[in-house]
């Protein structure tokens, strides 16, 4: 097998097991988290909207994929991909989204949801365009992007009262 073959092997396999993978966008400083289904050969993604930020991601731009285990937390690849919005409503956005639909869990709108991603959404296909990247060395840790999804509020007073108590049942 040629290392080609073998890359673009990684690359579906690590990919379809992955829960989430770290897309940056064209001009984007640092990757983001997002949820996926692979399907075709690609990446789908849904975002904008009321889904996740896909900042960066352009129609016919290109995108860097990183890639961990599901399981232990490694990286495992980083590749390159070509970036493709679908149209609503098209063939290739209907397969796109029948895939999309078993991934998205707790939607708001339940089976509307994909009428909902028509109207307001982008659907994207990340396509990989053989090339995968050397694995960076050192730590990647960095801190988490500004999201309006996260909070942070002070721990209720109560609370370590009740954590003491449960401690001492045990």
């Amino acid at each position: 097998m040629t290392r080609q073959l073998l890359d673009r092997a990684l690359v579906e396999e690590a990919t379809k097991k992955s829960g989430l993978v770290w897309v940056r966008g064209a001009g984007e400083a640092a990757a983001r988290a997002v949820w996926h289904a692979w399907a075709d050969g690609a990446v789908c993604l849904v975002g904008d909207g009321s889904e996740q930020p896909l900042p960066g991601l352009a129609d016919g731009g290109s995108a860097e994929v990183t890639v961990r285990s599901k399981d232990k937390g490694g990286l495992l690849v980083v590749w390159t991909a070509a970036v493709t919005e679908l149209s609503a409503g098209s063939p290739e956005w209907d397969a796109a989204v029948a895939e999309l639909k078993g991934k998205r869990l707790n939607a708001p709108d339940g089976e509307a949801m994909t009428d909902r991603w028509a109207r307001e959404c982008r659907v994207l296909l990340l396509r990989p365009t053989g090339a995968t990247q050397p694995l960076p060395t050192g730590s990647l840790a960095a801190p988490p992007l500004p999201s309006p999804a996260t909070t942070r509020n002070p721990v209720p007073a109560a609370l370590p009262k009740l954590l003491a108590r449960r401690g001492r049942r045990g």
